[in-house]
């Protein structure tokens, strides 16, 4: 794994399967290398694990970037769950990614890396998981891609995990997203430094995907957040405080991210379609059995709560919650004490004050 190393916690534990993994799209990893934490211990009948998805740009370093979920008697209790998270397939924190060496070609994988769906996203998390000697899982739980994997651990293992909390998330990508997703691809495809994907570590596209972080900033927040914060406020002299923000969003993201991983991502995120290959999009939510509490946030305009909405009214056994504030998308990663109480409720089996309609 070359780059990024240093970014990795070292908690950080790795699994290895020297089995060859064949992604639902064709192609073939020889070899899959898994990054993951865990917090708390496994109790003896192993059914107190509570499984973490990561969204698009995270990591396995959940107590990094949504910190106030771990608490005694919140979301993440590591004095009595035992919680699991791992670096997502084709991410560059650890697990097997463009930037993982190839041992067919003696090179990293780069733009040979196999297209991928979220479905190979669970079915590596269960590799790990079934490494662990663990069959049970009592809430898988995660926002924006991590919700989409939620979903699918549902369809993929039923007889796995036991409820589901998807946040901010569809049953299958819009038009409109998959519209800002190509936007963004293509600011990295218009770099000079791309290379067709054979760019260096010493010269990335770091123009291109510090433009598609941008572009992604304005659909992660909302018009009466970028009003309230920013407004028509200049900062150092005519620049804009609301451009100063999306360049260093730009920036931070080259810091930490790599492009080819960018563009591998969200390509799974526009293959994300509940439906696919199991049959009509209605009959297949309605199938679904097991609990699940949809969290949807008022102000997210990616994923608006039309989508969590419809998740509701098919699947049988579900709630739907509204998360009120004007954040946006990002909003459960800023209101972190409210989404730690509605997990918490959640986890306990009581109703929480939120689950009315808005």
């Amino acid at each position: 794994m070359r780059g990024y190393k240093e970014l990795i916690s070292r908690d950080t534990m790795f699994f290895d399967s020297a089995e060859p993994f064949m992604p639902e799209l064709g192609g073939i990893l020889p070899s899959v290398r898994v990054a993951y934490r865990t917090w708390g211990t496994l109790n003896g009948a192993k059914d107190n694990v509570i499984l973490i998805c990561h969204a698009l740009t995270g990591s396995a370093d959940v107590d990094a970037w949504w910190n106030g979920m771990f608490e005694r008697g919140g979301a993440f209790d590591a004095s009595t769950d035992f919680i699991i998270c791992s670096n997502v397939l084709g991410s560059c924190y650890g697990t097997t990614g463009p930037l993982s060496d190839n041992p067919l070609s003696g090179r990293h994988y780069g733009p040979d890396f196999p297209r991928i769906t979220i479905r190979d996203m669970v079915r590596v998390q269960r590799l790990l998981l079934a490494g662990l000697g663990i069959d049970r899982v009592k809430l898988a739980v995660g926002a924006s891609l991590g919700g989409m994997q939620v979903l699918e651990w549902g369809f993929l293992y039923p007889e796995v995990v036991q409820s589901l909390m998807p946040m901010g998330a569809s049953g299958r990508h819009s038009a409109w997203c998959i519209a800002q997703s190509e936007a963004q691809r293509q600011a990295i495809f218009a770099d000079r430094d791309w290379s067709e994907g054979w760019y260096s570590s010493e010269h990335p596209p770091a123009r291109g995907l510090s433009a598609a972080r941008m572009m992604a900033m304005c659909s992660y927040r909302s018009f009466e957040n970028f009003q309230t914060r920013f407004g028509r406020e200049f900062q150092h002299g005519h620049t804009f405080k609301t451009e100063s923000y999306l360049h260093h969003q730009g920036r931070k993201l080259v810091e930490r991210f790599d492009a080819n991983t960018y563009v591998t991502l969200t390509r799974a995120m526009d293959m994300h379609d509940l439906g696919r290959c199991r049959g009509e999009y209605e009959a297949v939510l309605a199938s679904m059995q097991l609990p699940v509490e949809i969290l949807s946030i008022n102000s997210d305009v990616l994923y608006p709560k039309v989508e969590q909405e419809e998740l509701a009214r098919f699947m049988p056994k579900s709630r739907i919650l509204y998360l009120d504030e004007p954040y946006g998308h990002d909003a459960f990663l800023i209101d972190v004490k409210t989404v730690s109480r509605m997990v918490r409720e959640f986890l306990d089996g009581r109703v929480s004050e939120a689950h009315s309609a808005a």
